[in-house]
């Protein structure tokens, strides 16, 4: 099998280019630039390099603009014309590049790459990146993080970032700023789990990089504060915690006073979560959340996925956010309701676990083997009759789907003097059913 790649004969080429303007470039990437006919950038990156772009040259401002780059480049090469797009940086590292060889073709796109200004961050402060997880926040403005906040919102994936790595780049917006940043560590209980630094104007005569700054004094600065464009630089200083992610014993979790047992009992959840089928990126709905045990298990199941419960009783609600905030889970969205409600807002789940049906467990489970993915689990718990007969008969009459009964009853050791007796917990029906794949 032939694998070889024919370069085109005049590819589109894709500059990263720095704030020092000019003598970022190489030799080669001045040549191509001083040869194009049609030259594509910011309007800040098109006035830095003015000087060396021939005066007859096309310059085309892509600032809002983004999704006609594409066919501005295949206009200028199918009419034979030397097309430069300039990026900031290393086009391939949350650059224009990917976007462009995606809609256009691999061979169609020639990089000539530059130092990143993440890298150069690391170089001023002495950061060893090579295990640092890049997160980009340069996005429209999505307001502060609130804990709890779905995957839209444009700081999701930062806070998801921040349990699961060590070292964090951070390239900023005008809106998502340092001290924003700084507030979502403390609002995640991690304020003392990181230092910051922040690097502005990078290679501009006013450069300034601050280094081993504390997210709490950072996080008080003005929005002035801090020259744009700039990027930010975490290192965890405490060691990040290693929690149990499945199979937490009942007594770590809080649960209601004085009527203590609200909540889905090891074993249960233990096989309710198995039975879910969840994978690392699943959306799960957890309807009746309760203490809010199967869902804050499932949301560490789950790291690249989210968890959407709700509870009908708001002393239950605040119990479930104090669990959520002791066990540090930031990829679960809890609110106070009763299902269906709202649940239309939501997006369509890989897994859905009832614990609570609130008395329309029939019209509860039809809507959900709507909304279910194909392929997707459903996963409840009954200890009546009554609700065991209503979600057969519902399950029986939905086309498409594989369902069948567990009855489990655990018994647990007590003690008895000096010795030990065998305690039954109340039996519990798992009903389970699965969506037919598409």
């Amino acid at each position: 099998m032939n694998t070889d790649v024919f370069p085109d004969p005049n590819p589109c080429r894709v500059l990263g280019v720095l704030d020092d303007g000019a003598a970022s470039l190489s030799a080669t990437a001045r040549a191509h630039l001083r040869a194009a006919d049609r030259v594509i950038g910011g309007a800040r990156t098109l006035a830095l390099l003015e000087a060396e772009i021939r005066p007859d040259a096309e310059r085309l401002d892509l600032t809002g603009k983004l999704s006609a780059v594409p066919d501005w480049v295949s206009e200028a090469r199918e009419a034979g014309r030397k097309v430069v797009v300039l990026a900031t940086g290393d086009p391939l590292c949350h650059g224009i590049a990917g976007f462009l060889a995606a809609r256009l073709c691999v061979q169609a796109v020639e990089v000539l790459p530059n130092v990143s200004t993440l890298q150069l961050a690391c170089a001023r402060v002495g950061l060893v990146w090579q295990d640092a997880r890049i997160v980009s926040i340069h996005a429209r403005d999505a307001g502060e993080w609130q804990v709890g906040a779905p995957p839209s919102h444009d700081l999701h994936a930062l806070a998801q970032a921040l349990r699961a790595h060590d070292r964090l780049l951070v390239l900023t917006s005008p809106e998502n700023t340092p001290a924003r940043i700084a507030r979502l560590l403390l609002a995640e209980g991690q304020g003392e789990d990181f230092r910051m630094a922040v690097a502005e104007r990078l290679l501009q005569p006013d450069e300034r990089v601050r280094a081993d700054l504390a997210p709490a004094e950072v996080a008080e600065a003005t929005p002035q504060a801090f020259a744009d464009p700039n990027v930010v630089l975490l290192w965890r200083v405490r060691p990040r915690p290693n929690p149990v992610r499945f199979g937490l014993a009942d007594c770590d979790y809080r649960q209601r006073q004085p009527d203590k047992g609200l909540i889905t009992k090891q074993e249960v959840r233990a096989v309710s979560l198995a039975r879910l089928q969840l994978r690392a990126n699943s959306v799960v709905w957890d309807l009746g959340a309760g203490s809010g045990s199967v869902g804050l298990e499932a949301a560490r199941l789950c790291p690249h996925g989210h968890v959407w419960a709700i509870e009908k009783n708001e002393a239950d609600v605040a119990i479930a956010r104090s669990n959520r905030d002791a066990f540090g889970v930031s990829n679960h969205t809890l609110r106070h309701g009763r299902a269906p409600e709202g649940l239309d807002t939501w997006p369509d789940p890989d897994a859905v676990f009832i614990g609570g049906s609130g008395g329309e467990l029939a019209s509860l489970i039809a809507l959900c083997l709507h909304r279910l993915r194909p392929g997707g689990h459903l996963v409840m718990n009954f200890v009546t009759l009554e609700n065991l007969a209503v979600a057969t008969q519902a399950l029986r009459a939905a086309p498409a789907i594989d369902w069948d009964v567990l009855q489990l009853q655990a018994a647990r050791s007590r003690p008895i003097l000096d010795m030990h007796r065998m305690a039954a917990e109340n039996p519990v029906w798992i009903v389970c059913a699965r969506k037919e794949a598409a």
